[in-house]
């Protein structure tokens, strides 16, 4: 019996389906929102093995590795220090191997299997008969040339990266990787530590932040002028996007004095009302989305994540261990506000708003409705994000978004990732999407002329991005009210 795991049409269960994908399954890749670290790109070393690229481990700085990894190895009951721990390599690999065994059904077991097939070329499943096997295989080829971390990008035909970089940082790496000729690495903003006023180190990182601008940060207004310089810095070194883990979003006004006031008392690591918290963070959020409108920026929004449940753990390890969580606060009506505030103040600018609950899917997508206007989807339902980024999962967040919006200008699939191998997971994603665009269909419900499902499809997964996200894109000053062009 054949045996279809990862076959030809994985995933693909129509004709028309099969059709569309072997049409867009080799377009470029645009990430335009992952965690690579730039420096590991332009350091353009090898890793050690297939343990440090997979599943990471400690260095002097603390943890780093996959963290949807870890927490299926704790659930299976594999010790901590066969996970982060000082194990030897091969026995952390062996520990992942028996998990795997467990986890059919779940999409780690899918992109580990992808990643052998189209990074290595193996096509034996993982398990713990083949894991020493495997672990030498790869650890063979990680070790030469054509698998530095460049060449495992160039292999996965990545053409844009989109990493994620605070306020302050100089960009140095972005920099030396501008000569760099087979993919780009673009700078993206991400001011959270500007926007956690809450949190222990706030104030020192407003110290730093002054030193970068050199000027002094006594007012709101001056918080506010030194991020639209450090946009502009960004600005000119190619970045055209944003992102905030806002995690929460409550919407508290607040007057000008009330601001500064609490300014101070944040900068000065005095406690905080939730409501003194709020209303800095809804007041910082509205000048920073009237500063990317202003420049022709996207503004990534990311919430109802809720973050280190695991008091132990955190206090062990620290953050992005794999103890986060989605959470289920409201969000409709202060999303409302918000964007009612940004468009009465100025512009709105190209917004992507993603929650990691999908119960918020229809609500965010019939509210984002209601601020259309000037450019072809200045907002949209992000893609099926982190918990979500399943087989339904991505259907869901697809069908929402053609139901409620137009699908054929979504902008597509990101990895939101740390690993160098996570490439594959755009080919998952394509196909379940030429699956779905497929069975409509052939259902009768959209045309059936390949050549127009085709663009639809290759619109999505690549050509949108390419179009909203390039770094040669020209801004336009937006019209009160509208959305950024």
């Amino acid at each position: 019996m054949t045996n279809r795991f990862l076959g030809e049409d994985f995933l693909l269960t129509n004709d028309t389906g099969k059709a569309l994908f072997a049409k867009c399954q080799d377009l470029p890749i645009i990430d335009y929102h992952c965690h690579l670290a730039p420096e590991q790109i332009a350091d353009d070393g090898n890793f050690a093995n297939i343990v440090e690229v997979w599943l990471g481990g400690r260095t002097e700085t603390g943890f780093y590795g996959d963290h949807y990894k870890w927490r299926l190895m704790r659930t299976n009951g594999v010790p901590e220090d066969l996970i982060t721990g000082d194990a030897p390599d091969e026995a952390k690999f062996a520990a992942f191997a028996d998990t795997m065994e467990k986890a059919a059904g779940n999409p780690v077991h899918l992109w580990t299997h992808l990643e052998l097939r189209r990074i290595f070329g193996i096509t034996d499943e993982l398990t713990p008969a083949t894991a020493s096997s495997i672990f030498g295989r790869t650890n063979e080829m990680l070790a030469t040339p054509e698998f530095s971390r460049r060449n495992l990008l160039r292999r996965a035909n990545v053409e844009q990266v989109c990493t994620t970089d605070d306020p302050l940082d100089d960009l140095h790496w972005h920099k030396q990787l501008t000569s760099e000729k087979s993919f780009r690495v673009m700078p993206a903003f991400r001011p959270d530590k500007a926007l956690n006023i809450e949190r222990p180190g706030f104030g020192e990182w407003l110290n730093q932040l002054e030193q970068v601008v050199g000027a002094g940060l006594t007012s709101f207004p001056d918080v506010v002028d030194a991020l639209a310089a450090r946009v502009d810095y960004f600005h000119e070194r190619g970045s055209r996007l944003s992102d905030h883990g806002v995690d929460s979003l409550t919407f508290v006004p607040a007057t000008p004095a009330q601001l500064d006031a609490i300014l101070k008392a944040g900068r000065a690591g005095q406690p905080l009302t939730p409501d003194e918290v709020m209303a800095y963070r809804t007041a910082l959020l509205i000048e920073l989305a009237h500063i990317y409108a202003g420049r022709g920026w996207t503004m990534q929004l990311h919430f109802h994540a809720t973050r280190n449940l695991n008091s132990a753990l955190f206090q062990a390890m620290g953050v992005d261990v794999g103890i986060d969580a989605m959470t289920d606060e409201p969000l409709a009506a202060s999303l409302v506000q918000f964007l009612d505030a940004v468009a009465q103040g100025g512009a709105l600018p190209r917004l992507i708003v993603y929650s990691l609950n999908p119960n918020d899917w229809m609500p965010i997508s019939s509210i984002i409705g209601c601020f259309q206007g000037a450019m072809q989807q200045g907002l949209t339902l992000g893609n099926a994000w982190w918990f979500n980024d399943t087989r339904s999962g991505i259907r869901l967040q697809l069908t929402t978004t053609a139901e409620q919006s137009l699908l054929g200008n979504f902008v597509g699939m990101t990895t939101d990732s740390r690993s160098f191998l996570s490439y594959p997971r755009h080919e998952y994603f394509r196909r379940i999407l030429c699956d779905l665009v497929g069975e409509w269909s052939q259902r009768g419900e959209i045309t059936d002329d390949l050549n127009r499902l085709a663009e639809l499809v290759g619109s999505i997964a690549y050509f949108n991005a390419k179009k909203f996200f390039s770094p040669t894109t020209q801004p336009k000053m937006a019209e009160k009210g509208a959305v950024s062009t």
